[in-house]
Formats: C-alpha cells, sequence, structure tokens
C-alpha cells in the first residue's frame, strides 16, 4: 500500500509563502513507475475539491489557472517527495490541501487518483 503524508501546511498572510511536501512511502518508489501522476487538490470548506497542479512520469507539469504563475510543483525522487512551492498568496488559496497518486485518464480529475495523503492546511489572511 502507498501512503502520502503532506506537510508544510500553516497560516500566512497575503503575499507571503510557503512550501508544501508529500512523502511517499509504502513501496520500493510510491507510485512513481509506469504512466503515474502526482497531484495536489484543494478544498474550501463548503466547497468542492479542486485540482491545483499536477506532474507526470514525462516530466509534464500541468497548474489549474488561478495558480499558474504564482505555484510551483515538483518533485525529488531520490527522497521521494512531491513538493508544491507557493508564493504570493491570496486568502482565496485558503484550503485544506491535499497530494494525491495513481494512473488517472484526466490530471484534474480526483476520482482518478488512487492514494491520497491526509491533508494539511493551509490558510491565508488579508
Amino acid at each position: 500500500q502507498v501512503q502520502l503524508v503532506e506537510s508544510g501546511g500553516g497560516s500566512v498572510q497575503a503575499g507571503g509563502s510557503l512550501r508544501l511536501s508529500c512523502a511517499v512511502s509504502g513501496n520500493s518508489s510510491g507510485s512513481m513507475y509506469g504512466n503515474y501522476v502526482m497531484g495536489w487538490f484543494r478544498q474550501a470548506l463548503g466547497k468542492e475539491r479542486e485540482a491545483v497542479a499536477a506532474t507526470k512520469s514525462n516530466g509534464a507539469k500541468l497548474y489549474a489557472d488561478s495558480v499558474k504563475g504564482r505555484f510551483t510543483i515538483s518533485q525529488d525522487n531520490a527522497k521521494k517527495t512531491l513538493y508544491l512551492q507557493m508564493n504570493s498568496l491570496k486568502p482565496e488559496d485558503t484550503a485544506m490541501y491535499y497530494c494525491a497518486t495513481g494512473y488517472p485518464r484526466y490530471w484534474d480529475f480526483s476520482q482518478g487518483y488512487s492514494y491520497w495523503g491526509q491533508g494539511t492546511q493551509v490558510t491565508v489572511s488579508s
């Protein structure tokens, strides 16, 4: 079984930065094999879960329009860790952030992912 654990969340003021981490464990390289996808999703209180960013096994990186230019997704296979660097944070970025991995048909379709972390809270105040 693959396990994902997020960390790095917290409370920051608008314009600040946070770096989220997602540690992958449970097998030799988590789901980092084949045509895997690793992604970040977020869910604000009272709203549906939405895709934030994802990275594919071929190196492609995808971002939601709302975060493009501000967030950067990256991974370190040696450390088995996925990262999300978040800069120029806005109050609307406030949400619980989840990392996920699997083999989804579409990168932004949450139900296509097989493994999920427990989430880390990000709160941005104005």
